[in-house]
């Protein structure tokens, strides 16, 4: 049996980043390298570079996330980058929705532990919360999905006029190339690469922010929110 990997210490960066939730943030951390690991949740492999890898480079994404907004952070897993996000901004609401129980467990410890009063955890996927979640500004993902069939879960999530911000690495510039024709049949009106985290991670991060119009999800998923809200029509009646 292999000698579990050891969490090294905090960086410097993560101080800044994390201000007065750092000791937060290290626990978090803690909670990943243990917990994490003996859940399945993440690899072994990752503990050497949880703060680089993982922590820093998903709390840079606030760089992008505007200030006050509901947030959904699909596919959360063990919870990156909804519990970085949330360490950083406690101005957001935000959702972390995750399939998993054993996952969604281990979030709703995190964030009890945590103090996190600004977050929820729901369990269920992406297309079986739609039309019952409230819609919100800004959808978030990381590794969960190629970008063409992350959309089609996420963007039906978000209000008119909101966006998705997905964490991607090398492959951004052609997963958004790929994703162009099934983009704009969900109601998509513009798309862009930012680079985050200018001197706390290196590489920057890389995100993919896809802005939406009046109707995200597109027709299909309109026709399909009318449908649902009939259907209850029809049953408050009998």
């Amino acid at each position: 049996m292999t000698e579990a990997a050891e969490l090294p210490p905090a960086p410097e960066q993560a101080r800044e980043v994390f201000g007065e939730r750092f000791a937060d943030a290290v626990r978090y951390a803690e909670l990943l390298a243990e917990a994490g690991v003996q859940r399945g949740l993440i690899g072994p492999r990752e503990v050497p570079r949880l703060w680089e890898r993982h922590l820093l480079n998903c709390a840079v994404l606030s760089e992008a996330v505007p200030e006050g907004v509901t947030v959904c952070d699909v596919g959360s897993g063990a919870g990156l980058p909804g519990i970085p996000l949330a360490l950083v901004r406690e101005d957001l609401n935000i959702t972390l929705l995750e399939p998993l129980l054993r996952r969604t467990n281990f979030l709703t410890e995190v964030v009890e532990l945590l103090g996190l009063d600004h977050v929820t955890v729901v369990r269920g996927r992406a297309e079986e919360v739609m039309g019952k979640l409230p819609p919100v500004h800004v959808v978030t993902a990381r590794a969960v999905a190629p970008l063409d069939r992350l959309a089609t879960w996420g963007i039906p999530l978000l209000r008119p006029y909101g966006e998705m911000l997905a964490l991607k690495g090398d492959t951004a510039e052609e997963e958004l190339k790929a994703a162009a024709t099934a983009l704009s049949k969900l109601g998509a009106v513009s798309t862009s690469i930012l680079h985050v985290g200018e001197g706390v991670v290196d590489p920057l991060s890389t995100l993919v922010r896809v802005e939406v119009g009046e109707s995200p999800g597109g027709v299909r998923f309109a026709a399909k929110k009318a449908k649902a809200a009939r259907t209850g029509r029809t049953r408050r009646r009998r």
